[in-house]
């Protein structure tokens, strides 16, 4: 079963690539989504099967050069492959009618056929059994990503974004090209059941996890790697934002748990501790970022990064406890990580989606020239406030089931025996409930300003509800988000068995009933998602049936207030600035916000004022003072080196010469 469904992917990821290139207009578009979508369910059934029945799927092409290609679908491998199989498939389908506002504008030829390898090089990723599979389909996934993002190129910042994001994903391989060579230890085959066997000093070992911890955080988008993130997500397709924000970011994760947990086998304390944090300050400061950002897209990228800190949240907290052998709370630690992985794909891909449909139909991404949407694209609406309060953890949706998980994890951290941990696991809890909070404001901001109140523009005015097939895939991700979020009871131990395929870290079965009481030492938490949402349900057919019996019904027709004003017009209206500038006050000393204020007076009378603008824009201090200075001192020993590249031959060989003496001489003195 299990071959045949890896040979349907694939087939399906080709065959859309192969229509992309052989049909145009709405043939080519229509059989790009059908590969794609054929692809992913195939890749959702594979690792469903996996999942379900613990079947190890192994292939191996030992004949082709260097070590051979390698497959192996492993419980780990088989969960994120429903992790893509379920994005891909409502991103496929969202695709088929978002990508026809760009024939004609952009190569539908090229998004089709990089979209479809896009999503065959994640497939094929999670397999990858040796090191130059992985590495190989590592780049590919990289560069794929790199021309979806490069889509729209003539338009301002795109170009900038795809060189950012190529600049940093390279240099994260490159760390792990190194993290893999040291790993293998002289093993010329690179598989990874080698590495598993093979026995490394403890400083390599340290070694290993922080070249790895470097590799896969750019990928990830961890502060302060994150820079290319909410650069390249905003620009590219939104159909492929979903992809790259819900699944291509996880490729971190993934990475990190497979080295470190199935490679390594675990390691000391401070792993953990360094995954904590940085996971405590990514999701803080993401969130943060995001309250800023007027652009729809951006700040869905910024919590991008936020939620990735959640996940890591969980993961530092496994790799903590599982050093200080409480396997229990590990076990829980990478569930609540794991839940927060598949939860993040689904409202994350949401919510990038239903920003598309407002772009598509306004042609904007600012906030600031929105409003009013909930009466013209009332499903869109719909579909984003379901996203919007997932993110929001708020229940009984799936956001809130995983970080529930999460929190009560880093409260176990009172078990810990070491004093100095024990104090800073509330520390990080406190991180994770302001983040929570934050999250909670960012997303009144952004479904209010875009949905609600008068239209800011006449292109808002205009707009009109998304083609049936964006509606479809934006409704299949809106189930997810419901079932997954009532339904832990079912997924919490399908997690569990991701985590026994892995073999070296000992895994305790963690029970759960419908009410879901925790049977982990340590801690107490209990809560019921689905009673919680019977319940919630009760509670608004209940106040239907007061509001019906006791409102009174008759129909009046009168203004909003408007402070003495006739009638309301969009200058009225709060702006996402104003939403955002008491907690930019507060933060203040973290933004160091810059400030433009111009006030026209009247040339007869400087008490008349005819205009005001006001212009505030928050420092990227991470670029300035992180980025800014490493790209000077390169650009600088560039054009140093440059200088020795001076079109001689004769000093080319001169080079030559030196190069092999040198190396002549060490190999003289290393006998």
């Amino acid at each position: 079963m299990a071959p045949e469904l890896l040979l349907l992917s694939v087939a399906g990821y080709t065959a859309g690539a192969l229509a992309a290139l052989a049909f145009r207009g709405m043939v080519g578009r229509a059989l790009v989504a059908a590969g794609a979508l054929g692809g992913s369910l195939a890749t959702l059934a594979l690792g469903a099967w996996c999942l379900a029945t613990g079947a190890t799927l192994v292939f191996a092409a030992p004949w082709l050069p260097l070590t051979g290609f390698a497959l192996r679908a492993d419980s780990l491998s088989a969960f994120f492959l429903i992790v893509v199989g379920l994005a891909a498939a409502a991103a496929s389908l969202y695709g088929f009618g978002y990508s026809a506002h760009y024939d004609g504008r952009y190569s539908l030829r090229l998004l089709g056929a990089m979209f479809n390898v896009l999503l065959l090089s994640l497939t094929v990723q999670v397999l990858a059994d040796n090191a130059l599979t992985f590495l190989v389909t590592w780049e590919v996934m990289s560069l794929s990503a790199y021309f979806l993002v490069l889509t729209e190129h003539d338009q301002a910042g795109t170009v900038r974004a795809a060189n950012w994001y190529l600049g940093v994903t390279h240099a994260g391989f490159a760390a792990l090209i190194a993290a893999f060579l040291v790993l293998a230890a002289g093993d010329m085959t690179g598989s990874f059941a080698a590495m598993r066997s093979v026995g490394l000093t403890p400083g390599t070992r340290n070694l290993v996890f922080l070249l790895a911890l470097v590799g896969f955080g750019t990928k990830a988008g961890v502060i302060p790697l994150h820079v290319w993130l909410p650069m390249a997500h905003p620009v590219a397709p939104s159909h492929v934002s979903a992809v790259l924000s819900g699944v291509v970011i996880k490729m971190g994760v993934y990475g990190l748990m497979r080295v470190t947990l199935d490679l390594l086998g675990g390691g000391p304390a401070w792993w953990g501790g360094i995954v904590l944090g940085l996971g405590a300050v990514s999701a803080l400061l993401g969130v943060l970022y995001a309250l800023m950002e007027h652009d729809l897209k951006r700040l869905l990228a910024y919590h991008s990064v936020e939620n990735m800190g959640i996940i890591l949240l969980g993961v530092g907290a496994g790799l903590m406890f599982q050093s200080y052998g409480l396997p229990a709370l590990a076990t829980l630690g990478f569930i609540a990580g794991l839940y927060h992985t598949l939860n993040h794909a689904c409202f994350k891909g949401l919510l990038f989606l239903g920003a598309g449909s407002v772009q598509y139909a306004t042609k904007t991404r600012n906030m600031e020239d929105l409003g009013g949407l909930i009466k013209r694209m009332p499903r869109t609406a719909a579909c984003f406030l379901v996203g919007a309060a997932a993110i929001s953890a708020l229940p009984p949706l799936n956001g809130f089931a995983s970080e529930w998980l999460v929190f009560q994890t880093l409260m176990g951290g009172a078990l810990v025996p070491r004093p100095e941990v024990a104090i800073g696991m509330p520390i990080a809890v406190a991180m994770l409930a302001l983040s929570s909070g934050l999250a909670v404001a960012c997303f009144v901001k952004a479904f209010g300003i875009t949905f609600l109140a008068l239209p800011r523009s006449t292109d808002a005015a205009r707009a009109r509800e998304v083609p049936a097939s964006m509606q479809v895939g934006m409704l299949l991700l809106v189930g997810m988000c419901v079932a997954l979020g009532v339904t832990p009871f079912l997924v919490v131990p399908a997690l569990s068995r991701a985590l026994a395929g892995l073999g070296r870290i000992p895994v305790t079965p963690i029970g759960f009933s419908l009410h879901l009481p925790f049977s982990v030492a340590g801690v107490t938490g209990e809560m019921s998602p689905l009673l919680l949402a019977v319940g919630l349900a009760l509670l608004g057919v209940l106040t239907a049936i007061v509001l019906r019996l006791l409102a009174d019904r008759r129909l009046r027709v009168g203004d909003t207030w408007g402070c003495g004003r006739i009638g309301q017009t969009p200058r009225m209206e709060y702006t996402a600035t104003a939403f955002a500038e008491p907690l930019r006050r507060v933060f203040a000393e973290l933004y160091r916000p810059t400030e433009d204020l111009s006030i026209d007076f009247h040339p007869k009378s400087k008490y008349f004022v005819r205009s005001i603008a006001y212009r505030s824009e928050v420092q990227p201090w991470f670029e300035r003072l992180l980025y800014t200075p490493v790209l000077s001192a390169l650009r600088g020993a560039a054009a140093r080196v440059r200088q020795v590249q001076a079109g001689s031959l004769h000093l080319y060989l001169a080079y030559l010469t030196i190069a092999l003496l040198v190396l002549l001489v060490v190999a003289r003195w290393s006998r």
